[in-house]
This record gives C-alpha cells, sequence and structure tokens, in this order.
C-alpha cells in the first residue's frame, strides 16, 4: 500500500464551484426553456391574429404600438432564452469538470488500497446516482435517519438495509460493508442508498480500512454531493486522509464542509478535527 503518496488534486477538486441541487437545476432550466418556447409560439400566434383582424383589429389593440409592445416581448424572449443556455452549458462544464477531477481522486485512492481494480474507476460521474431525497443539509443537532418503508421502496429494500444494519450491529464491519455495497448496487438511486454509502464508509472504518473508507465516502460524496449525508461523506474523506498523513489534503476536505455545509452537524465536527490537525 503507498501510503505516501500525496493526493494533490484534492483541494482543485473541492474546491471547483459545485451549484447546489445541479439534477434540480438542469430539470429548472429545461422547464424555463419549454415555457419560453411557449411564450414564443404564443406571441406569434396573437401576432398573427392581429394582422388577420384587419385595420379595426389593430386601432382595438392599441394601434401599431401593439406590434411595437410584441417585438419587444420577443426581443426580451430571445434574451433570455440565450440567459438559459448560458448556463445549462455552464452547468455542464461544471459537472465535467468535477467529475474528471473526482475521477483522478478515484486513481489516486485506488493507489492506496490493495487489490483495487483501476478499470473501474470514473464511471460514474459528479452527481450521477440520483438523490434520494431533496437536497437539504440536516439541521444542527439533527440526525439523518433511514426512510421509512414506504410504497416508494422497491420490494425487500427496507427488509435488505435492515439486515446490513444488522450486521453492523454486531460487530461484523467488513461483512456489514459487503452488505451495504451490494444494496447500494441493487438499489441504485433508492430512498436508502445514500444512507448505505455512507454506513459502508463508516463500516469499513471501524474494521480498520482506512484507505477503504476514505474510498467509500469520496464515491458517496461524489454520487451525491449536495445530498443529506454529503456532509458526512466529506467530513468522512477528510478525517481519514488525515489519518492517512495527507494532512494538507485532509485540511483542504475538510475546509469545505462548513463552506458548504454550515447548518451541518459535520461543519463543526470539521472544524474541530482540523485543530486537531494543526491546519492553517
Amino acid at each position: 500500500m503507498r501510503r505516501g503518496l500525496k493526493l494533490g488534486a484534492l483541494a482543485l477538486a473541492l474546491a471547483a464551484p459545485v451549484a447546489p441541487a445541479m439534477a434540480a437545476d438542469a430539470q429548472t432550466l429545461a422547464d424555463i426553456r419549454a415555457e419560453l418556447q411557449s411564450l414564443a409560439g404564443e406571441i406569434q400566434g396573437l401576432r398573427q391574429e392581429l394582422v388577420a383582424s384587419g385595420a379595426q383589429g389593430m386601432q382595438a389593440a392599441g394601434g401599431a404600438s401593439a406590434l411595437q409592445r410584441m417585438d419587444a416581448m420577443e426581443a426580451e424572449l430571445s434574451q433570455l432564452t440565450s440567459r438559459t443556455e448560458e448556463l445549462g452549458n455552464r452547468i455542464d462544464r461544471v459537472v465535467s469538470d468535477g467529475s474528471n477531477r473526482l475521477g483522478d481522486l478515484e486513481f489516486r485512492l485506488c493507489e492506496l488500497e490493495e487489490g483495487c481494480d483501476v478499470s473501474t474507476i470514473g464511471q460514474t460521474p459528479l452527481g450521477g446516482a440520483p438523490a434520494s431525497a431533496p437536497v437539504t443539509a440536516p439541521a444542527a443537532g439533527a440526525t439523518p435517519a433511514p426512510a421509512p418503508a414506504t410504497s416508494s421502496l422497491a420490494m425487500n429494500e427496507q427488509s435488505d438495509f435492515d439486515r446490513a444494519k444488522g450486521v453492523l450491529g454486531q460487530g461484523d464491519f467488513r461483512g456489514a460493508a459487503d452488505q451495504f455495497a451490494t444494496f447500494a448496487e441493487t438499489y441504485p438511486g433508492g430512498p436508502l442508498t445514500g444512507e448505505a454509502m455512507y454506513l459502508r464508509g463508516d463500516a469499513l472504518r471501524q474494521a480498520g480500512d482506512t484507505a477503504g473508507a476514505a474510498r467509500a465516502w469520496l464515491d458517496a460524496f461524489s454520487a451525491d454531493p449536495t445530498g443529506t449525508r454529503a456532509p458526512d461523506n466529506l467530513l468522512g474523506l477528510g478525517q481519514s486522509l488525515g489519518a492517512l498523513g495527507q494532512k494538507s489534503e485532509a485540511c483542504a476536505t475538510l475546509g469545505q464542509v462548513p463552506v458548504r455545509f454550515p447548518a451541518a452537524p459535520a461543519a463543526t465536527q470539521a472544524q474541530t478535527a482540523m485543530q486537531g490537525l494543526g491546519c492553517p
């Protein structure tokens, strides 16, 4: 295991500006584009009706000023459409850049693990896994809890999750980590998947596999960088890097927790961890 390897790209990867609720933003932009196109079509239809109504209809609508107002509205719509396209392109660039940087971190962490298969790296883009819940940092003092069994859960999803948690509670940390990994693969994007990915990292930490825990929390964070467990995943990653002797990278990672999630309990824990490491 190459414990002395420096994760030089970590600070850049975590410092890259990532739009909150990026998937939600992309969906909102799609809605805006559709509405703008609909409005443009309606204005064109009104223009045609106005012209077809002749001089009397034109006079009733306010004369030539009606066409001028339509021209102004079309110009505004054109500008709004252009701005939404620019914002969409910007989001795409941020996602691509963040995915590339996290892929680099995955490769470097893989070199710290024994038996890691580098061919599996970089297959999930930043935020590629659907969020399990609306993106909201937990309130101070709150403890994220698994979602209750509801009709939104797949068959056996709750029981499989509970089984893995039971193994964790019994102290079989490696077995629990394997079960949580299987759960995440079986129910991608499910209501309990984010919690399972976080608990996998915690199980590996308790098993003494610090590098594996760091990799698990990095995978969990990259899959849902603004989800309920994102602050805890980032905190766990930073603490693991510190335990691996990667002080500068650990400080950079921990420093991002209060920046990104100031209201989360993990923010206070990150600051305490930074003091323990002697971060500047």
